[in-house]
């Protein structure tokens, strides 16, 4: 069924990409920074789904790891039919008067790494003449909630572009925009998550089936859950002052940490 390469994958929806993938007797790459983690889990998948569970240990923030992760996109001898782009991390802190050193790492896991990878499979892929990338963004990616909004956008834009570009070659690009994802992210950041109404939250495994479907598809933004596409239109509908404005209100309530921290990072603090 061929080989997927997941990035952030031994937490959050990573780690369901990893089942998912697995059970339906695809070989996973497995990459994140936890390489203890990593292997206990290819370990289970190799013995629950009897496929070939590689590890990579990398930091996407250090550009060493992040090349030795793009080498492994561009090796044809064992070529990789499916990237998944999913590591992720939660600032949840203030532009202006926070930690500017996080913000670079944050730039460079959610941004940078995104356009290597992409690269790096996209041109194997292309040359192969079939594949498929699937980016995570963020229904975010709408709003105004200050740098992870921003890098969410990106990454929306950029896969909608490429998305473009690879018309007709047999590969493919879609970028997932789920809303908030039950995911271990939030209990081991010590999140309440009562914050927010459970009709606001989604379950990782059907936001993972929904997006894997899309893939098979094609279809270029997957938004899961009719709840979250309806809120996604009324955003782009929206005029832009509005959704400043709904940003400026977020902001001055005092549930606000909760609230931004519930939905800063649905693929988990991994890399």
């Amino acid at each position: 069924m061929g080989t997927a390469l997941i990035t952030g994958a031994s937490a959050g929806l990573g780690l369901e990409f990893a089942w998912q993938l697995a059970t339906a007797k695809h070989d996973v790459v497995l990459v994140a920074r936890d390489t203890e983690r990593l292997e206990r889990l290819a370990s289970q998948l190799r013995a629950a789904a009897g496929i070939h569970a590689e590890v990579l240990t990398a930091d996407l923030t250090d550009r060493a790891d992040l090349e030795r992760v793009a080498a492994r996109l561009r090796d044809e001898s064992r070529p990789v039919g499916l990237l998944v782009n999913n590591a992720g991390i939660g600032l949840h802190q203030p532009f202006v008067g926070g930690d500017f050193e996080r913000e670079e790492k944050a730039f460079d896991l959610m941004v940078r790494s995104v356009m290597v990878l992409s690269h790096a499979a996209a041109e194997a892929m292309v040359e192969r003449g079939r594949g498929a990338i699937l980016n995570v963004a963020s229904v975010a990616a709408l709003l105004a909630s200050g740098t992870y909004s921003a890098h969410k956008a990106w990454v929306r834009t950029f896969t909608e572009g490429l998305a473009v570009e690879l018309r007709g070659t047999g590969v493919t690009a879609t970028v997932l925009c789920p809303g908030f994802v039950h995911t271990e992210f939030h209990d081991r950041a010590g999140i309440d998550k009562n914050v927010l109404p459970e009709i606001a939250w989604l379950n990782a495994d059907d936001v993972v089936a929904a997006a894997l479907a899309d893939v098979r598809r094609g279809v270029v933004i997957s938004t899961p859950s009719l709840r979250y596409r309806l809120a996604a239109g009324v955003a782009r509908l929206l005029p832009r002052s509005a959704i400043r404005a709904f940003g400026s209100y977020r902001r001055a309530t005092p549930e606000r940490e909760a609230w931004t921290s519930a939905g800063s990072s649905p693929s988990g603090d991994d890399r």
